[in-house]
């Protein structure tokens, strides 16, 4: 039995709007090699000048991670030869990085268990991107627009030991840098990608020899490359053989790692201080608006939510996935409130309008919850919908029907209500007719009812009557009051 350690380095695309060095568009999808110049292509004579705004995002998520910003920051050339490398080296971050020392709570389940440890963050350092391959049977093409794109790497000390956790590990850090708006966090376009590393030893030993595994573009594919090397190298160590320090890539068509290169150490890269960037000193203005711009971040806001609203565990976190889902709920929440409604009562509500009935609008359109800030049903309808549910003038069958017409009208839910007559029906004799109409209809159900009752047997006789009782919402058009029709049942199998 052998004792794993997994460390990441997770880079994001930051979401500024022009290259870290340079004025270029930063931007996804444009024409290959429209969005360069001669300071991110390289040029001889060429001097780079630091976007503050990047250096600004990268030091709010440095914060967000419980990092120490130092007094002084600066940048060196990183040096090796890619094509996808238009100057040969990399400006980046090595001696003295943005962020520094932090740690976060890992928090969730894996496998039905319950996992809380504490990972370290090694550094938060900040760097430009490289371009793009694209790989065509026998040629390869090369895309610059990316290289010199705001880059931001997180690496974190190796405290995690299996593939699921550094997969939740993964998604956690997408929702935090969702929530500052500091990257899409869209693995699939290479905005947030990680590399993993990895060392297997006897418990007690220590850390063995790091493999690196390359570019994974999904938190899937990390946990699967991870596991798979961690059982490669076990076989390795079960056979006797030793282990190379070697940087691998996953073959996602086979579900294996796969040799790549050596793995380079930080002398094989040859770090100097670059000589023209000065060196970064964050004064009280800059630090204020880095603090300035932090918000409370979805796990914290998830616990929160459990303990202030009465939500399950489940429903908080589905709603803090996203920021705006958050935000939409707090919000219709406060409007609820407004209308004297009893804030856990609406708060159970408004959560479940908006994970069932609100998300499934938004998927038939391919949005999630991020979305739902555009739709045209606002957390103030939502809030009037739920004051009809909670004052009893619609049932929940109703108010569902309701949500769906004022989705698809663009109207008020209370102007919905109003105009089709869906209030609910109180009067006592017109749910007298319906009950009336129930037991011709259903005189074998009622008979049984009755003999179920008369025999002691009260699991089968409330059976019977839920049965009933919703025959009578039918008749209605689901606006008899449940209550009222329940009575008159119970009456009527009693009678």
């Amino acid at each position: 039995m052998y004792q794993s350690f997994i460390g990441l380095e997770i880079h994001i695309h930051l979401l500024t709007r022009t290259k870290v060095f340079c004025g270029c568009r930063s931007a996804f999808g444009d024409e290959p090699n429209t969005n360069v110049c001669p300071v991110c292509m390289g040029y001889p004579g060429v001097l780079p000048s630091l976007n503050i705004e990047a250096m600004r995002m990268g030091c709010l998520v440095a914060r967000a991670l419980n990092c120490r910003i130092p007094e002084k920051t600066w940048f060196e050339r990183k040096q090796y030869f890619y094509p996808d490398m238009p100057k040969n080296y990399q400006i980046s971050q090595f001696a003295s990085p943005l962020g520094q020392d932090g740690r976060v709570e890992l928090e969730g389940r894996i496998g039905g268990r319950e996992i809380v440890k504490q990972v370290r963050i090694k550094e938060c350092h900040l760097e430009e991107d490289a371009g793009k391959m694209i790989h065509t049977g026998a040629a390869s093409l090369l895309d610059y627009n990316r290289a010199g794109v705001s880059l931001l790497e997180i690496v974190t000390e190796p405290d995690m030991e299996t593939g699921e956790e550094a997969e939740l590990f993964i998604q956690q850090l997408r929702r935090v840098v969702r929530y500052l708006g500091v990257c899409d966090g869209n693995m699939e376009e290479g905005s947030l990608r990680a590399d993993a590393n990895v060392s297997i030893n006897l418990p007690g030993r220590g850390l063995g020899k790091k493999v690196e595994i390359k570019n994974l573009n999904s938190s899937r594919f990390v946990r699967l490359a991870l596991n798979y090397e961690i059982k490669r190298q076990g076989e390795f160590l079960d056979a006797g053989k030793t282990v190379v320090q070697e940087t691998r890539l996953w073959n996602e068509n086979r579900d294996q790692t796969e040799t790549m290169r050596q793995k380079e150490n930080a002398q094989d890269y040859r770090y100097f201080p670059e000589p023209d960037i000065p060196v970064f000193r964050p004064d009280e203005g800059f630090l204020r608006s880095v603090d300035a711009a932090l918000v409370e971040l979805p796990l914290p806001r998830a616990r929160r939510f459990e303990r202030e609203f009465g939500l399950s565990r489940e429903q908080a976190e589905l709603i803090c996935e996203e920021k705006e889902g958050a935000d939409y709920f707090e919000e219709a929440l406060r409007l609820s409130a407004a209308q004297g409604l009893d804030p856990n009562g609406a708060a159970a509500r408004i959560a479940n309008r908006i994970l069932q009935d609100l998300k499934r609008v938004l998927n038939k359109g391919g949005l999630g919850l991020a979305g739902i800030g555009g739709l045209n049903f606002g957390p103030a309808r939502l809030a009037s919908l739920v004051g009809l549910e909670e004052t009893g003038l619609v049932s929940a069958k109703i108010a569902k029907q309701t949500l769906e017409a004022a989705v698809a009208e663009d109207r008020d839910p209370q102007a919905v209500v109003r105009d089709r007559g869906w209030e609910i029906l109180s009067d006592p004799a017109k749910i007298a007719e319906a009950v009336q109409a129930v037991e011709a209809q259903e005189g074998a159900a009622l008979a049984e009812a009755r003999e179920a009752a008369a025999g002691g047997n009260g699991k089968r006789r409330g059976t019977l009557a839920a049965f009933l009782v919703g025959k009578v919402l039918e008749q209605t058009g689901g606006r008899a009051d449940p209550k009222i029709a329940g009575a008159q049942i119970a009456a009527l199998i009693d009678s």
